[in-house]
């Protein structure tokens, strides 16, 4: 997956992307940095499932098998973070890995309702 266009090698949001087999086959900058202590870069070729406690591995396989999102927050180091993951598909149709997304959010953030 080393062909993914410049905007998202630079994007500053973290993007992960996994195979079906949930193997990391990609990691933008920001991903390769947030994830420096565990390995940065180095975790791509390994599974997903090395870092992540049994109800996440559930969920993650969960996705795999049925595709659809998880869409959380957390905080972790002061920084809020919202965590978006969805399954990917190919050509066919079929699941073919995960894209995990990560964006920083303000302290503050405006919420809007527009209808």
């Amino acid at each position: 997956m080393d062909n993914m266009p410049d905007w998202v090698r630079g994007f500053p949001g973290a993007v992960t992307v996994s195979d079906s087999q949930h193997r990391i086959v990609y990691m933008n900058d920001k991903a390769a940095a947030t994830f420096e202590a565990d390995g940065g870069r180095k975790l791509i070729g390994g599974s997903l499932m090395a870092c992540h406690n049994e109800r996440s591995k559930a969920i993650i396989d969960r996705l795999l098998a049925e595709g659809g999102v998880n869409v959380y927050t957390i905080e972790k180091k002061g920084q809020k973070k919202l965590i978006h993951q969805s399954a990917w598909r190919d050509e066919a149709g079929a699941v073919a890995g995960l894209i995990e997304l990560s964006l920083v959010l303000p302290a503050e953030l405006p919420h809007f309702v527009r209808g």
